[in-house]
């Protein structure tokens, strides 16, 4: 159902929970946050919002436990959130996951259409510290050549 691989993420660039196994019952929530490093709020948050694929697991207390599944996937959405994806993106990945096989092609569009705007933001980006690049030379050579009083600075009209 999930598309995790339990290779370590420095070999196939999957997700990896760490800090060793998930017992067989469980992680806390707080416990849950540390491992995945988001927030108790963020962890309830996402559950709130439709972005988990499978219900969270919950003691007879009610109480939350997670699984190394809710880990993974949990790590997941904050690497597409801290891309730019919007929750409404990530909520339909989700969605597509969970209803299991027969839409990856769909699941595929929507992973490239989030990476094509990555590219995107990351080409403006480039471009913006090409610039930033340029005036640090500047500065440079000025100050290096004894120059640095010359460099343009607004006046004020009189």
């Amino acid at each position: 159902m999930l598309e995790i691989k339990s290779q370590p993420a420095s070999d196939t660039g999957e997700p990896k929970a760490g800090h060793g196994a998930v017992p067989a019952e469980g992680l806390t929530i707080a416990e849950a946050a540390r491992r995945t490093g988001v927030s108790v709020h963020t962890l309830r948050y996402y559950e709130r919002a439709g972005l988990v694929i499978s219900p969270v697991v919950r003691t007879s207390g009610g109480r939350r436990r997670y699984r190394e599944l809710d880990l993974k996937w949990i790590i997941i959405c904050t690497k597409l959130r801290a891309t730019g994806m919007p929750i409404r993106g990530i909520r339909q990945y989700a969605e597509l996951v969970a209803a299991g096989s027969g839409n990856e092609a769909e699941r595929l569009a929507l992973l490239e259409a989030h990476r094509a705007d990555i590219l995107n933001r990351l080409a403006e980006i480039q471009e913006n510290l090409t610039m930033i690049d340029y005036k640090i030379e500047v500065y440079r050579g000025s100050l290096a050549a004894g120059e640095a009083d010359q460099l343009w600075a607004p006046v004020s009209p009189r």
